[in-house]
């Protein structure tokens, strides 16, 4: 996942509507507002796979989230995800959350995030995915790499 720099205008709109039409505290609060991806094809294309249904989890790298100080999700948090420009386009909520090294994902849990066919599909987009990430953030990227795969449903979208 990726944080963007989105208009706090828009996002704070969308929650604002969110809360209203799922009649929800007003004080609740998301945990995030992000894209998948780091490239525009792909965030879209995610985001794509999300809103029909067939994307329910994601996957990061632990080692982002401490060198970015972030918390890592935990179960009953929302977050928004926009697409690569920044509209805010849905809200999911976590639902599970596994701590896995990258060496010994399987398919039964990779096949979750609706993207690949295979394990070995699903390994190739990923290492390349954490080692342009750990090249960003100043990691190094390794098989033994600690993963949060997160598990999640929509909530709401538009």
């Amino acid at each position: 996942m990726e944080n963007i720099k989105y208009s706090q205008e828009k996002i704070d709109e969308f929650w604002k509507k969110f809360l209203n039409e799922t009649n929800r505290d007003k004080d609740t609060k998301y945990l995030d507002a992000f894209h998948f991806e780091l490239t525009e094809k792909w965030a879209n294309e995610l985001l794509r796979l999300v809103l029909i249904g067939q994307k329910k989890a994601t996957a990061s790298s632990l080692r982002g989230y401490e060198i970015e100080g972030e918390r890592i999700p935990k179960v009953g948090d929302l977050s928004i995800v926009t697409d690569w420009e920044g509209i805010p386009r849905c809200v999911i909520e976590t639902t599970k959350i596994t701590i896995i090294p990258f060496s010994e994902m399987t398919y039964d849990i990779c096949k979750r995030e609706g993207e690949d066919d295979t394990l070995e599909s699903w390994v190739k987009g990923h290492t390349n995915f954490f080692t342009e990430e750990a090249k960003q953030l100043g990691y190094e990227f390794t098989s033994d790499m600690p993963v949060i795969f997160e598990d999640f449903e929509v909530v709401y979208q538009v």
